[in-house]
């Protein structure tokens, strides 16, 4: 009974192979004619919009239209680049080009800013990362595809124009005036704040290793050696991607071995995996990474890498959660798409889509006040040019400190004088202040408490 069993079973498995090497010809058969259905459709409506429509219609434009349509039906990110569109996507790799200054992408049908970039109108004007765009110059944003509403914000360079902006705390719509101008992006501005090297990274193009490893050298120069230095804050807020090559050069910065990111696609040819080679620009130097809802893509693909790793202390709120990975595709006539051919995950296998990096330390930057404290009218108050608080060196006839030379008192000087300067960054940037006080508390444990911090705070 067993064996007959077994003979049946094995019939059955037999009969389902044979069935699936007959359907699947037919199968693909009959989805190749519903293609061309379809296709004929698609032959058949073009024809009676170019004879019918009530205006004559340019029929290159239709065409491009409907191709745009194809590509904007599948993600935010798929698009079709006309030959226009395209020069000017490899004139903005290149690190230069004209309008406003913001990234955007669209959110069930409305423009929402990534983030604005870096010394633009936009970013002087106070454009947010997380604002909506509805208008331009008085004309709705809805309905439009999101080049179409990018062709509404560029313009000679010079021109004004007039944008809406829909903010989550804001309880009216704001209205922005903008001048174009041409936008210049520096990839990388480095700088040192107290002993803490600031390497602000605003995008992500041809430029970017190559600013970052300049500008680090030339700040650990002016401190005398990395000895001096007590640690990196790398800058990624706002910061909405670029170029993958670029975020995995930036990466390979500050790591020895092991993986940097991995692209998975439907297709084996647009999969890969990405290793870090020998070599630390920071010489091991404790790193914070600084993140935001404006960081995005290849920022987070940087964020991701150092987190796994455990070389840096992520700190800030959540990154936008943009993980996949477009490529450019030269079209006929100078044209091009951008089609999104794969996914990209961190070393530890995270997939940030639509999730995005979280910070290891969770801290918020204060909105920038929008109306000035009202004075107060209590006379009991204290007149502002008295001290608010005394010690005992301001006490009269208190005895002076003996026991200092003239060497230890300038140093303790300038200890306070920049100390007086962490205290203006935390009124200016509370967020960078934070990241430095980490570098410095990390420094005073000496390096191996710190390696152990570093390691605690991802676990």
């Amino acid at each position: 009974m067993k064996k007959f069993a077994m003979v049946a079973a094995a019939g059955i498995l037999g009969g389902a192979v044979v069935t699936t090497q007959v359907a699947g010809p037919l199968l693909a058969q009959e989805q190749e004619t519903n293609v061309y259905e379809q296709l004929d459709l698609f032959g058949d409506i073009f024809e009676r919009i170019r004879a019918q429509y009530v205006e004559e219609v340019d029929e290159g434009e239709l065409i491009e239209a409907a191709i745009d349509g194809m590509l904007t039906s599948l993600d935010p990110h798929s698009s079709y680049l006309s030959p226009d569109d395209a020069a000017d996507m490899r004139v903005q790799t290149r690190g230069e080009f004209g309008g406003l200054g913001i990234e955007v992408t669209q959110e069930e049908g409305y423009v929402k800013v990534v983030a604005p970039m870096d010394g633009t109108p936009a970013d002087a004007a106070g454009v947010l990362a997380g604002d909506f765009i509805t208008a331009v110059d008085g004309e709705s944003l809805l309905g439009l595809t999101l080049d179409e509403a990018v062709e509404m914000m560029r313009g000679p360079v010079g021109s004004e124009l007039t944008i809406t902006i829909v903010r989550e705390e804001e309880p009216e719509p704001l209205q922005v005036n903008l001048v174009r101008d041409t936008i210049k992006l520096t990839a990388v501005r480095a700088r040192t704040e107290s002993d803490s090297v600031v390497l602000r990274v605003s995008t992500f193009n041809d430029q970017t290793y190559s600013n970052l490893a300049e500008g680090l050298e030339e700040q650990v120069e002016a401190a005398g050696g990395m000895d001096n230095i007590n640690g990196i804050v790398l800058d990624l807020r706002n910061n909405p991607g670029g170029l993958l090559d670029q975020a995995i050069r930036v990466s390979d910065a500050f790591l020895d071995e092991g993986e940097i990111v991995s692209t998975r696609g439907r297709q084996t040819t647009d999969s890969d995996r990405y290793q870090a080679r020998d070599g630390d620009l920071a010489e091991g130097k404790p790193i914070v990474v600084l993140i935001n809802g404006g960081s995005a893509s290849a920022s987070e693909i940087v964020a991701g890498a150092l987190q796994d790793h455990r070389r840096a202390i992520v700190v800030g709120t959540q990154s936008f959660g943009k993980g996949s990975v477009q490529t450019v595709m030269p079209l006929r006539g100078d044209s091009a798409m951008r089609l999104t051919t794969a996914r990209y995950y961190t070393p530890s296998g995270r997939s940030i889509q639509a999730l995005g990096i979280s910070p290891d330390i969770i801290v918020e930057q204060p909105r920038p006040a929008t109306a000035a404290v009202e004075e107060s009218e209590d006379e009991t108050e204290m007149p502002s040019n008295l001290p608010r608080f005394q010690s005992e060196a301001d006490l009269r006839g208190a005895l002076d400190n003996d026991s200092l030379s003239d060497e230890e008192i300038e140093q303790l000087e300038e200890e306070r004088a920049r100390a007086e300067a962490a205290a203006q960054l935390r009124e200016e940037d509370y967020q960078l202040a934070y990241a430095i006080d980490i570098l410095k508390g990390l420094s005073a444990l000496g390096p191996q408490a710190a390696a152990a911090v570093a390691a605690a705070s991802v676990e």
